[in-house]
């Protein structure tokens, strides 16, 4: 049976309709209780981003949780990996964050976390689908345990001191001049904190949000007024976060963007030669870059890839003993810290190695030369053309082609109605030859 709720990444999509209601959020906190905390008593932490749509999607969480007996816990506007860590350190039965990430303010979502701070696995998600179906029609608390919610004060603060933490004692980013661009989103507060505690002399942009502007010609979706900044200020590089904060994108001191890859790349560098590198290499998804294969290959590490989804990676991770891992989008998971993507943490770590190295973030921040590669999104109305046989039978035509001088990725997208074309390899020509045949094949029926 199709989901009808959970997608990739949680729960998302245009906010008053179909999933992305009140009742879908009552339902979800309701079906969550009944799940993970059938007898009640606990609490659960609740965070959001600044989008218009959170306290009313937050206020039906609180309500679900509410009547069945669990204390809500309000964190405010935070990044999505504090609600994770605040789960994990305060004992909750769960975490709830209420974001689209780097969608639109139109849009709204929830993702999950387990007491341990991690997303839950499609097993787990599949069971809450089929709890939401029937979450009004089973018992709710007794009327004296009916939970009375608390705002938690100091959540954010907590995250940031986390953060600082872990790149160490003695870490100083005074000699560096950085751009941030918080997306209106949520680190709009917690990331110029950090970076400020740091000593960092900071530009700081994206940092108004009015419930409307979120991801809105910033962020790590819209990079275009960071890569301005960063020549306008001659910073030595920039920093951009999505809407909750679980990902970046770093631009150097030229204005150019610097994929997750390559910081993944440098990460897996710096933990290294550190030995603090865990599992004899990392993960990725397999829409990472076959020049960054080969470049851990030279290290004598390895790369595993799993599917699109910073949950399977990190699910990757704790089945194997890896501490990093991550997508090219910039989600990247530093396990020893936190448990799943955390833009501000990748960040600190990106920041530290280019104030110690002394040199430009240029040359530090690209660690390999990619092999081509090239994504096109195909938006599609009505069924999936992956269904089709003529274009299953043109996408195995291309992945013939490249044989074992490439790769090809074609998939839907969890969130959006999108089919994610991706061919890469070590020649040009071969890559673009192969995207001609995949690309058109799915652009025929979408």
């Amino acid at each position: 049976m199709a989901r009808q709720f959970f997608g990739t990444d949680g729960i998302r999509g245009r906010v008053n309709r179909r999933p992305m209601t009140v009742e879908t959020a009552l339902r979800l906190a309701i079906a969550a209780a009944r799940t993970f905390a059938p007898e009640g008593g606990r609490e659960v932490v609740v965070g959001r981003d600044t989008r218009r749509s959170g306290e009313m999607i937050e206020a039906a969480l609180v309500s679900g949780l509410s009547s069945m007996g669990l204390t809500p816990v309000r964190i405010g506007v935070v990044p999505t990996p504090a609600v994770a860590l605040l789960a994990r350190e305060t004992g909750a039965a769960f975490g709830l964050m209420v974001t689209a990430s780097h969608n639109k303010y139109e849009d709204n979502g929830l993702k999950l976390f387990s007491p341990e701070g991690v997303k839950f696995t499609d097993e787990v998600e599949e069971t809450l689908e089929a709890a939401m179906f029937d979450a009004f029609e089973g018992a709710y608390a007794v009327p004296e345990a009916v939970a009375v919610p608390r705002d938690m004060t100091g959540a954010a603060s907590r995250y940031v001191g986390r953060c600082v933490e872990a790149i160490g004692k003695g870490a100083d980013l005074s000699g560096l001049n950085i751009v941030l661009d918080c997306a209106n989103g949520a680190a709009y507060q917690v990331a110029p904190e950090a970076l400020r505690r740091l000593g960092a002399q900071l530009t700081v942009i994206g940092d108004r949000p009015d419930g409307l502007n979120i991801n809105a010609g910033v962020g790590s979706t819209a990079t275009g007024a960071l890569k301005a900044a960063v020549l306008d200020q001659r910073a030595d590089i920039g920093i951009a976060f999505d809407g909750d904060a679980d990902r970046l994108i770093v631009v150097d001191e030229l204005g150019h963007e610097v994929d997750g890859d390559q910081v993944m790349g440098l990460i897996a560098t710096e933990l290294h030669r550190k030995g603090r590198l865990r599992g004899g290499g990392m993960v990725a998804t397999v829409m990472s870059n076959m020049g960054l294969a080969e470049y851990l290959k030279d290290l004598g590490l390895t790369l595993e890839r799993t599917k699109v989804g910073d949950r399977y990676v990190g699910e990757h991770m704790r089945a194997h003993g890896f501490n990093l891992g991550g997508e090219q989008s910039g989600h990247i998971i530093l396990s020893d810290v936190s448990t799943t993507g955390d833009g501000l943490l990748a960040a600190l770590q990106v920041l530290s190695v280019l104030a110690q190295s002394g040199e430009k973030a240029s040359t530090v921040a690209r660690v390999f030369t990619p092999a081509p590669q090239k994504l096109v999104n195909i938006r599609y109305n009505g069924a999936n053309p992956l269904d089709l046989p003529r274009v299953a039978a043109a996408l195995a035509e291309a992945e013939a082609l490249l044989g074992s001088q490439g790769r090809l990725v074609v998939r839907k997208s969890g969130t959006e109605p999108l089919i994610r074309v991706m061919a890469e390899a070590l020649e040009e020509g071969l890559m673009q030859k192969a995207l001609g045949i995949a690309v058109d094949a799915v652009q025929s029926e979408a």
